[in-house]
């Protein structure tokens, strides 16, 4: 038995707890094209009657994305919701203070519905409400305008702006990184835990069977990070059903070890803030248990973001610009998938999930005004996890040859996790972290009844810098792996430098 050898034994008996399919959702906000171009662009050749771009909903319906939150991020602490619905034309034009933009209002919240009515019966919306600038009355009348069925002022005038049937949304989210000196109405964790109190309390008077979430840190590295959480749960424990959690990756100064480790960081903000949940639990004396809603995550260039928003010109209020159009690489793609790994491996507690975000910014789907549309190398991680990911998460506990990171000290190659479906199939993902060695895997199979490997693909290239764009729209795709084998209860592998994989057992 090799010392470079990876092994870890699954066993159905021990499980980390069942997937939520809200695990696998995602973000459109009013950011750069995310909607304008993005999802909506009513003069595209492919646009449908109500403006919606055909060959978009085809990517996001193989994405296979669920929940989908919306309209912000940081557009929703300066957020009218009734700039948003009613007839197009007389919608108002309004400054965005997030993202230095002008807001036309084209696409609103009518729109947003009937998205995701075209996506399908799995996409779910995810609303947030603006407790930046406005606070529990306008989150009271948006939620009686989207979700009483008729008989009020704002249900009928929802119904005579054409939308007869309510929109039944049962997810919100009350603001946004609040926490965030840049957000428009800031305010410390004890300001924000009583609006938020506020604000759920009335919004449960209306219909007790609101999921509500309350807005945790918007990163680790925050200097308020835990003591946040903690005042604000202090508030609202009993109110809310999720704490939301926000966390964005780059490699820092060229150290891609680090960034391949990125997951590392994930998983200890993730058991950090479980933690921090069950102690305020405890302190309450309560049985209720608080999860996780993991509604911001991705790899995002960050930096670049900083060094361009220093810059730009600040007397000019484009509509729609290209902002935050990372294209991603076949290394974005790896940890990309090892963040997928982390959120798996916590299912038992982070129980909603958004990547942000769906289209152009910071996107796994891209499109170009006028013309295609195509999938980022971050595309396929996402959709062969929400495609195969579905059933109980196995508990893998992993030995694996390690190597050393600046950031995160010694760490495993190896990252992995499996799925066990209903009908008994199991799913293994796995990352190689190595940009160099190849790393042999054993996999003991204990208890499960499992006789063939139907499937071994990798994301893998011998251009870690490979990426798909608008000239070249499939220059990276999963491949087939051969030699992966199952024999007398043991899987047996061999996972490619820099790779993510996703081994199919049956």
């Amino acid at each position: 038995m090799s010392k470079h050898t990876a092994r870890f034994t699954l066993d159905p008996a021990f499980t980390v707890g069942e997937v939520n399919p809200r695990l696998f959702g995602s973000f459109v906000e009013h950011l750069g094209r995310c909607v304008y171009t993005g999802v909506y662009e009513p003069d595209h050749p492919a646009a449908d009657a109500d403006g919606l771009r055909t060959d978009v909903l085809d990517l996001v319906r193989e994405l296979g994305v669920t929940a989908i939150r919306y309209p912000g991020g940081n557009f929703v602490s300066g957020y009218k919701w009734e700039d948003s619905v009613g007839p197009v034309e007389d919608r108002p034009r309004r400054l965005d203070l997030a993202w230095h933009s002008t807001e036309t209002n084209r696409f609103g919240l009518s729109e947003y519905i009937a998205f995701l009515k075209k996506v399908g019966p799995q996409a779910e919306p995810m609303m947030a409400v603006n407790l930046g600038t406005r606070g529990v009355a306008e989150a009271l009348e948006l939620q009686e305008y989207a979700n009483h069925p008729s008989g009020t002022a704002l249900s009928d005038l929802r119904a005579a702006h054409g939308d007869k049937d309510p929109f039944g949304i049962r997810l919100w989210c009350l603001g946004n990184e609040m926490d965030g000196p840049w957000q428009t109405g800031h305010k410390t964790a004890e300001e924000y835990g009583r609006l938020a109190a506020e604000t759920a309390r009335a919004m449960r008077q209306q219909d007790p069977r609101v999921e509500l979430v309350a807005c945790g840190s918007s990163s680790q590295a925050m200097p308020t990070f835990a003591e946040w959480e903690a005042t604000v749960l202090k508030e609202t424990y009993d109110l809310v059903d999720y704490i939301s959690v926000h966390a964005y990756y780059e490699p820092v100064d060229g150290d891609v070890d680090s960034f391949l480790a990125s997951a590392v960081d994930m998983e200890s903000f993730i058991e950090n803030v479980v933690a921090t949940a069950d102690h305020v639990g405890a302190l309450l004396k309560s049985k209720k248990k608080i999860n996780l809603s993991f509604d911001e995550w991705n790899v995002w260039y960050l930096t670049k973001w900083v060094e361009f928003s220093e810059t730009r010109d600040l007397s000019d209020w484009p509509e729609a610009p290209r902002l935050l159009e990372d294209n991603y690489s076949v290394t974005d793609a790896v940890v990309f998938g090892s963040l997928l790994i982390a959120l798996l491996r916590h299912a038992d507690r982070v129980t909603v999930a958004c990547l942000a975000q769906l289209v152009n910014v910071i996107a796994p789907i891209m499109t170009e005004p006028g013309g295609p549309a195509w999938r980022q190398t971050t595309f396929f991680p996402f959709a062969q996890a929400s495609r195969y990911g579905r059933g109980q998460v196995l508990d893998v506990r992993v030995e694996s040859p390690t190597y050393e990171t600046k950031k995160y000290g010694e760490t495993d190659l190896l990252h992995a996790t499996a799925v066990r479906a209903d009908d008994g199939t199991v799913t293994v993902f796995a990352v190689n972290r190595s940009r160099t060695e190849p790393l042999p895997l054993e996999v003991a199979l204990n208890g499960l009844e499992l006789t063939t490997v139907t499937e071994h693909t990798a994301l893998a290239d011998a251009d870690p810098d490979a990426r798909n764009t608008l000239t070249d729209p499939e220059r990276v795709t999963p491949h087939p792996v051969e030699g992966t084998a199952l024999a007398d209860g043991t899987l047996t592998a061999v996972l490619e430098p820099l790779s993510w994989n996703v081994i199919r057992l049956a």
